[in-house]
């Protein structure tokens, strides 16, 4: 059998018209397929050289479609430096029954898109429906995904930004404006926690001392925590009255969990399948990533490419 997968660069897979809402049911759809046993994946693997660098795969195999999906990613905080994006790596779509390659994905836009897909699914279960404002503590892919998905399924006005780097900052700002939303840049991380929902999203090798205090928060308000909430004092994420995670059994096995154990009132398919207690103070959803997100998307794309006309 020849070796002659699809080659599908960001561009190609930006350009299949794939948009917010089609992100969140093809997401949900794999969470409750994951819950009904028609989707099987593995809890995701990682590798830190010590280096600053930061190596992880996802694998999944599921009905609906059948295929088997296999992510590599690696982020290198030197490549910005280079000219490189600093997350890089690439997705192998796999038919489900003859393991023949189907497609090699570039992973940087589906990554992106995948965790504010997941944020997501969460936001739209915890959040105020009718948040208007938003913030972004870290300004790099993750918040623009997050700003691309959620302008779309919240009636924003407002983003608030707080960041280390002014290209991006400049960016984000330029993107929200061209939205017609209002930017405004926060002089410091805790004036960025008053908003609806806020998002974080620095570097996952950070490794200077946590700068946030959940115990600002908004009572209400919405923390999406894409970080494994390396910038969160931990005296204050007691603060969280509801804490939702991505798989619950998935941060059991972590040496060192986002929050302790008893604090987690439920994981992604808890909140989708059976839905979760919601208090009246602030929420948090705190997230890895999960191999089922990663196969929700690609397949979402793969089935949107072969339905494209030739």
């Amino acid at each position: 059998m020849p070796f002659a997968p699809q080659i599908l660069s960001d561009d190609a897979l930006k350009s299949l018209g794939v948009g917010p809402r089609d992100v969140v049911r093809a997401i949900e759809k794999a969470v409750m397929d994951k819950a009904e046993g028609r989707l099987i994946t593995t809890p995701k693997s990682v590798i830190q050289p010590g280096d600053g660098r930061y190596m992880m795969t996802t694998l999944a195999t599921g009905q609906g479609p059948d295929l088997t999906v296999v992510k590599a990613v690696t982020v290198c905080p030197e490549n910005p430096a280079r000219g490189l994006p600093s997350i890089t790596g690439a997705i192998m779509v796999l038919d489900g029954q003859t393991g023949e390659c189907l497609a090699l994905m570039d992973a940087e836009w589906i990554t992106g898109v995948r965790t504010a897909g997941l944020s997501a699914v969460a936001a739209l279960r915890l959040a105020d429906p009718q948040a208007s404002q938003i913030s972004f503590v870290g300004t790099g892919v993750q918040a623009r995904s997050h700003l691309a998905l959620f302008a779309g399924l919240f009636p924003l006005r407002k983003i608030r930004v707080h960041g280390r780097g002014q290209s991006n900052i400049d960016l984000l700002c330029a993107m929200a404006e061209d939205m017609g939303l209002e930017a405004t840049v926060c002089d410091s991380p805790q004036e960025a926690l008053d908003a609806d929902i806020v998002v974080s999203s620095i570097t996952i090798t950070y490794c200077g001392a946590p700068f946030l205090d959940a115990r600002r928060m908004r009572p209400g308000a919405l923390a999406i925590i894409t970080d494994v909430a390396k910038p969160w004092m931990p005296e204050g994420l007691s603060a969280f009255d509801t804490v939702v995670v991505d798989d619950r059994a998935q941060e059991e096995a972590m040496p060192t969990p986002v929050v302790p154990l008893t604090q987690i009132t439920g994981d992604l398919t808890d909140l989708v399948a059976r839905g979760v207690p919601v208090s009246a103070g602030p929420r948090a959803f705190m997230f890895r990533g999960i191999a089922a997100g990663d196969y929700a998307l690609a397949a979402r794309l793969w089935t949107a490419c072969m339905d494209r006309p030739s």
